[in-house]
Formats: C-alpha cells, sequence, structure tokens
C-alpha cells in the first residue's frame, strides 16, 4: 500500500457509565459508587492510502461514529493515537458543525475559514455550494428551520467544496432522497478520481460495495475483518443474520461466505440452459433454470427459497424468493428434501455473475446462505452500459427539414 494519509494506530475509547448522575459527584470519596466502563472502541488499528475510499460498516453501537469523530479530532482516544496528514473535511452525524442561529451561508463560510481558506476562496467557490446544495433561498436562513434533508444538502455541499485531502462522511446519504444520493455518489467517484483520501460510514451496503477500495467490520468495537468490499459485507451479513452455528457439518458446497442455523443445508445449485443442458455459461435472452436441492436436519414450518444475482463488483441486481413469487413450500420434517427451480429470462448484459441461495425461516432467519455459491458467465452480442439487457424497440424520422405533409 502508498504512505498512508490517515494513521489509525491501537485506538480504544473508553465511556464511564453511571447508574444515577449524582453517584459521579461521590466516586472519589472512600467506599462512594463506582462506575461502570464501557469500551466503545478497543485496539482499532489500520491506514488508509492517499487516494483510498476506505468504507466502515457493523451494527448500531459497533463503535463506527465514534472512530470517525477520532479522526476528525472531535473526541479524544482513550489510548492510541491518530494521525491525518492534510486537511480534514468531515461530515459527521446530523447537528454537528452548524450553528442553528447562523445562516446556511455564515454557517458555510465559517466553516471554510476554519479550513484554512480565504474569503476570495469561499467567494470564489460559494455559487457550486450553493448550486450543490439545490436548496434555494433558504441558505440565507436560519439553520435551525432547516429540515433534517436540507442540513445534509449544505453540509455535504460544503464539506466537498473545500478542496479536502481526507474527508469523513458519516451517513451523509441516510435522510437524502434518491436524486441527492446519486448526486452524491457521482460525486465521491469523482473525489476518488481526483485522489482525495474518503472515510466512510454507511448501513448501505450496495453503496459500499460500489463504492470503496476496502472495507473495515467494528464488531463490539473491534476490528472483526479488514479486506475487499464483497467478502467483508459477506461477513457482516452472515453476523447480523446467523442465529447460532450449525450443530451439524456442512456439505462441501463453494461460496465466499455460509451462514444460517443449520435447521436445512443447501446441497446442490445447477443452472441449466434452454437446452436443458447444466452450464456456466449463458446466453442473454434465453430461458435458464437455476435449481437448489437442500435436505432439512430439523422440523420446518413454511420456509422459503431464494436466489441473489450478484455482478462482478459485488452489487446486487436481482433477487427473489418463493414468498415473493407466492409459493408456499409448506412443512418438513426433519430428513425431508427441498427441490426449487427458478425459471428466469436471461436479461443480463454480457459479463461474469454470482448466484446467492438460501433457504430461510418464515421470519427471513436463515437455516442457510451461502454467498456466491456459483459463478455464470453472460454472452451478450449487444454492447451495453449497465447490467441489464431489456428488449427495446427504436423508430425515428429522418428528413426533418422537409415539410411535413398535412
Amino acid at each position: 500500500m502508498q504512505t498512508p494519509l490517515v494513521r489509525i494506530d491501537n485506538v480504544s475509547k473508553r465511556y464511564r457509565l453511571y447508574d444515577r448522575p449524582w453517584k459521579q459527584l461521590f466516586e472519589k470519596l472512600p467506599g462512594g459508587p463506582k462506575a461502570r466502563d464501557f469500551w466503545a472502541l478497543k485496539s482499532v488499528s489500520c491506514e488508509v492510502a492517499r487516494g483510498e475510499f476506505f468504507g466502515i460498516v457493523g451494527p448500531n453501537g459497533s463503535g463506527k461514529s465514534t472512530l470517525l469523530q477520532i479522526a476528525a479530532g472531535v473526541l479524544t482516544p482513550t489510548t492510541g493515537s491518530v494521525e491525518c496528514a492534510g486537511r480534514v473535511a468531515a461530515l459527521l452525524e446530523l447537528g454537528a458543525g452548524f450553528n442553528p442561529e447562523f445562516t446556511g451561508r455564515e454557517n458555510v463560510r465559517v466553516n471554510a475559514e476554519i479550513l484554512g481558506l480565504t474569503r476570495a476562496e469561499i467567494r470564489e467557490r460559494m455559487p457550486a455550494i450553493e448550486e450543490f446544495a439545490g436548496i434555494g433561498p433558504y441558505i440565507d436562513r436560519p439553520v435551525k428551520e432547516y429540515s433534517s434533508g436540507m442540513y445534509v444538502r449544505l453540509a455535504f455541499s460544503s464539506a466537498i467544496h473545500v478542496d479536502p485531502e481526507i474527508l469523513i462522511v458519516d451517513e451523509a446519504l441516510a435522510v437524502g432522497d434518491a436524486i441527492f444520493a446519486n448526486r452524491c455518489v457521482r460525486k465521491f467517484e469523482e473525489l476518488r478520481r481526483r485522489g482525495v483520501t474518503t472515510l466512510f460510514v454507511s448501513h448501505d451496503l450496495g453503496i459500499v460495495k460500489r463504492l470503496c477500495d476496502r472495507v473495515l467490520l467494528l464488531w463490539n468495537g473491534e476490528v472483526d475483518m479488514l479486506g475487499d468490499p464483497p467478502a467483508v459485507v459477506n461477513r457482516y451479513v452472515g453476523l447480523v443474520l446467523e442465529r447460532q452455528p450449525p450443530e451439524e457439518e456442512r456439505p462441501a458446497l463453494e461460496a465466499s461466505h455460509r451462514h444460517g442455523d443449520g435447521t436445512s443445508r443447501i446441497q446442490s445449485i445447477e443452472i441449466v440452459n434452454s437446452a436443458g443442458e447444466t452450464t456456466r455459461l449463458l446466453q442473454a435472452g434465453e430461458v435458464c433454470h437455476v435449481r437448489i436441492e437442500a435436505l432439512f436436519i430439523r422440523e420446518s414450518s413454511r420456509p422459503m427459497a431464494g436466489i441473489l444475482i450478484r455482478n462482478r463488483l459485488g452489487a446486487d441486481v436481482f433477487g427473489t424468493n418463493t414468498r415473493v413469487e407466492k409459493v408456499d413450500l409448506g412443512d418438513f420434517a426433519p430428513g425431508r428434501r427441498l427441490s426449487v427451480d427458478f425459471e428466469i429470462t436471461c436479461l443480463l448484459a454480457g459479463g461474469d455473475y454470482t448466484i446467492t441461495v438460501a433457504v430461510q425461516h418464515s421470519d427471513g432467519a436463515s437455516q442457510d446462505w451461502v454467498d456466491d455459491a456459483a459463478m455464470v458467465t453472460v454472452v451478450n452480442p449487444r454492447a451495453l452500459a449497465g447490467v441489464a439487457s431489456l428488449p427495446v424497440r427504436v423508430s425515428a424520422l429522418t428528413g426533418l427539414d422537409q415539410e411535413r405533409p398535412h
């Protein structure tokens, strides 16, 4: 890896918790009440290279926001250190950074001056900030009158237009609408091309897989995994959905990650083309079948089986299950087998895709979830953008310079 622009070294953060606020006053007295230590972060270390888009994922309470606040200098670690070699712009949780009594324009100016911009530079960039934020005349109204979406629009626009070397973003897309979120994603991609280092926290795992170069998974304040986005996201989903370790040994089935409570076991996945042949190569537009076979180890009432198609970057392309398709599988006793056939018309652009398969309880908890259990290559003669190969009928008028008949 290149010389790190951000170095997080053995960072821990402790909070002292009291049952009642008044107990803190008497803690130092002999025999006084004692606080309970809560470690939001425990010995977290990582390095982020110049120009890297670095994602951080984990459930609520795992320490993600605490880590970003320490990296931004808002919080001081209990132990360890953070080094940021460059100008840092941070967009933390909603409400941090702006004075609610100031107007939006005044807040932008103050934040920009704190980051070292001259007044001339601020005047030069203000039109671009206003245009990207898109809040109109509200920019000259006090921030306390803003909706959460307006606040984030202006805060994000302000952060990206001060030419940061390091951008720290905590759930910036959570309260924006779809149009603004797409605009932000395109801006993130532009910043990455420009070599801006970004630390990014989000619960949108599709965005994480699309944008990030590497991802850190925090679990109970500790580093659980650090690596490529698809692998880390699969690990995270498995930790969330897994109710208990399976009691029986799993059959051999290729997968990037596997989890579930072992009520059933997926034993095979088969991709069949329109000629009835098992294959890993499909032609765009042909009808194919994805077949799953599973064995039930324990009793199960009305389970569901599903498939999920992902592209080579790990982004979800299409997913469905027997409940969505209104197929009731009934009840299963131990030892019974299940065979499910998904007939699909392959409306995909050319490229490599993986298929994830799962059997779940009626409440959605996993019995057996196998990430990326099979890979398939789609051949498509059309040079298409994106992942979908939709049927298109085009008509055109020519000779429009001639007078049209009445």
